[in-house]
């Protein structure tokens, strides 16, 4: 088991935990203790696959079990799906001692999160992510939403988990192109913040795949680490640095709303922003032919897009990019790669470049 807790400077703190056999730890489930009352949520996939055994490992631990079952997709991440996880929370008299227990990808990690943060005001939180996505990015740094069909994570709130438990097992039943999905946020990782990340993803990529537990546990650990420290200096993305993490999301959000949420997955949406958004910097003088290049490869090696869909125009990008949650008095933020490990937050780019740059990425 890898352990290390996310540190804030209120003495705030929660740990987050990396598993090969979650349910063999004793005292894995912190904080949660005997007689407390617990609320998974979960979905259609999960239920069917892991469901039971984790309720029959809290119920050994001695947490009363109830939860909620949603569809899977991104596309249910809306104001209903709140509003029936209310209606299950009130109807079972849960109140403001119940642990809210998200068992999911960042679908349910985003949903989950916000019910804690405002059912009854506030009630504890527990992550068990089981994509590689949602343990390396979603679960971590207290980040909720729920979409609007004219953005994605327009509304939401800024809540921190008790802790984290990431279960390495969970990711042997997931896809090939869940995998992948996951991997993009890896990358972007790599790219924003550290060079020598990079260097080892190329040199190690096949063995991720491969589910080797020394590759995958070094690299969730270093990406949680990456994003924690990021966090935990600007928890409320109000320094700009917590901004970074949302390189390739501008051009990537807009990309999954115009194609109906759930239709491109989110990594997927994501590579291509993050190939648009270094083509972006090259045309301001930055990011190298060459750094692009590296980057691409990954991708296709990755068996990520590099290209954005068919029937997606410059148009239908700006339509979503104006309502992008880091715009400042409504101008366009984009978070560009200045060079590998390097990244900076440009306002007034050209819409001339933009268009340029999204032609780059089209087919």
């Amino acid at each position: 088991m890898e352990k290390f807790f996310v540190k804030f400077k209120d003495n705030r703190n929660y740990p987050i935990m990396i598993f090969f056999g979650l349910f063999d730890c004793v005292g894995c489930f912190f904080p949660l203790v005997f007689g407390d009352r617990v609320m998974i949520i979960t979905n259609t996939c999960l239920a069917n696959l892991h469901l039971k055994g984790l309720c029959k490992k809290l119920i050994e631990y001695g947490v009363n079990v109830d939860y909620v079952v949603l569809p899977d997709g991104e596309r249910y991440k809306s104001f209903k799906t709140l509003d029936n996880i209310f209606f299950s929370l009130l109807k079972k008299n849960h109140g403001r001692d119940t642990t809210i227990l998200s068992f999911g990808g960042g679908v349910i990690g985003d949903i989950s999160g916000f019910v804690a943060s405002v059912y009854q005001r506030g009630v504890r939180l527990i992550h068990i992510p089981t994509t590689l996505l949602s343990q390396v990015d979603a679960s971590i740094g207290g980040k909720t939403a729920v979409n609007h069909k004219l953005g994605k994570n327009m509304i939401g709130s800024f809540y921190q988990p008790s802790s984290v438990l990431i279960e390495l097992n969970y990711l042997k039943t997931l896809s090939k192109r869940e995998f992948s999905s996951g991997l993009s946020e890896i990358i972007k990782y790599a790219v924003v913040f550290d060079v020598c990340f990079f260097n080892w993803l190329e040199n190690n990529l096949d063995l991720l795949f491969d589910l080797d537990v020394s590759a995958i546990t070094y690299c969730i650990r270093k990406c949680c680490e990456l994003k924690s420290n990021i966090v935990v200096f600007d928890e409320f993305e109000k320094k700009d640095k917590r901004s970074l993490l949302n390189f390739g999301h501008t051009y990537g959000h807009a990309i999954e709303a115009f194609m109906g949420y759930g239709n491109w997955l989110h990594g997927e949406a994501i590579s291509v922003g993050m190939m648009i958004a270094m083509h972006t910097s090259n045309f301001l003088g930055y990011f190298s032919k060459n750094d692009i290049d590296r980057v691409k490869k990954l991708f296709v090696r990755a068996n990520l897009p590099i290209r954005g869909p068919n029937n997606m125009l410059p148009k239908d990008y700006f339509d979503y990019m104006v309502r992008d949650k880091k715009n400042v008095s409504n101008k366009i933020r984009l978070v560009l790669p200045i060079y590998l490990g390097c990244a900076k937050i440009f306002s007034d780019v050209d819409n001339d470049i933009i268009v340029s740059s999204i032609h780059c990425c089209s087919n």
